[in-house]
């Protein structure tokens, strides 16, 4: 890569990674088996890129929505990528292929959004490799019981396999953020459908976090008729319930829901 530089902007979550053989570890964590596309999410100044132009991908892509960053990537990219100037949750995925790989060093601000774009592309998002902040990883990789446990544990606890890889300190950042970041990996697992409506079961997670401190009885008031009877998850709390109880709980949902209509949280944080 060239010796000019991209000033780090605050807006865009920007903490360019400078050790390379970190960045080396993150590339090699990424399988890719079977997909059609590789999609690097806010490549910045490349030094994930660097590494993944060398490894034999049927297709690459980088995404990156700061100006700044595709000028310096179009000046000192080395090896066959296609350079997309835009928001990564903007993105169309479909025709990019039928498996697609995601890889990056997610920005801090929108690392969540992310993940929920992921979920929502899971048919066709087969392997993620990515670098988040310590806590969201923790997060993610968290167990039913965990105070940390919640809706992205559970929402992609569902459709793939979660692997915490390794931590990164501060210190090998520039800027450094104040926290220490992870590197995860979600591979699909084998659930072509869950055994339930799958977008009512998403409102349900989502809603029952959205109270996280109450008995899940109460969150669901609004979800199902005043006449519905009893079921011994109604007395327990969201962070208790595995991915299977929350199938089963969204057939109660939908079984005693009668006539009402079931608005859809926004995809927000947790």
């Amino acid at each position: 890569m060239g010796s000019d530089r991209v000033r780090a902007k605050k807006h865009l979550g920007q903490h360019f990674l400078k050790d390379k053989r970190i960045a080396a570890a993150i590339v090699e964590a990424l399988r890719a088996e079977g997909c059609d596309s590789v999609i690097e999410v806010g490549p910045g100044m490349g030094v994930l890129t660097q590494f993944l132009v060398e490894k034999d991908l049927p297709s690459f892509r980088v995404v990156e929505i700061d100006g700044e960053s595709v000028e310096y990537l179009a000046r000192n990219l080395k090896g066959p990528a296609e350079i997309i100037e835009g928001d990564f949750l903007d993105l169309d995925l479909r025709p990019m292929g039928e498996r697609l790989a995601v890889i990056g060093n997610f920005p801090y601000n929108i690392s969540s959004q992310i993940f929920f774009r992921i979920i929502g592309n899971r048919d066709r998002v087969t392997e993620v490799v990515g670098m988040v902040q310590k806590e969201v990883a923790e997060r993610i990789c968290s167990a039913p019981g965990s105070r940390v446990y919640g809706i992205l544990s559970v929402l992609l606890g569902a459709w793939y396999e979660i692997e915490y890889l390794f931590t990164v300190s501060e210190q090998n950042f520039s800027p450094p953020p104040k926290v220490k970041s992870a590197v995860i990996r979600l591979t699909r697992n084998t659930v072509e459908r869950l055994n339930c409506n799958e977008k009512l079961f998403v409102s349900v997670v989502k809603r029952c976090f959205n109270q996280r401190r109450k008995m899940i009885r109460n969150p669901l008031k609004a979800m199902v008729d005043p006449g519905a009877g009893d079921m011994p998850l109604l007395s327990m709390r969201a962070e208790q319930l595995s991915v299977s109880q929350f199938v089963e709980l969204t057939n109660w949902v939908e079984k005693n829901r009668g006539q009402k209509e079931v608005a859809i949280p926004g995809d927000q944080n947790e």
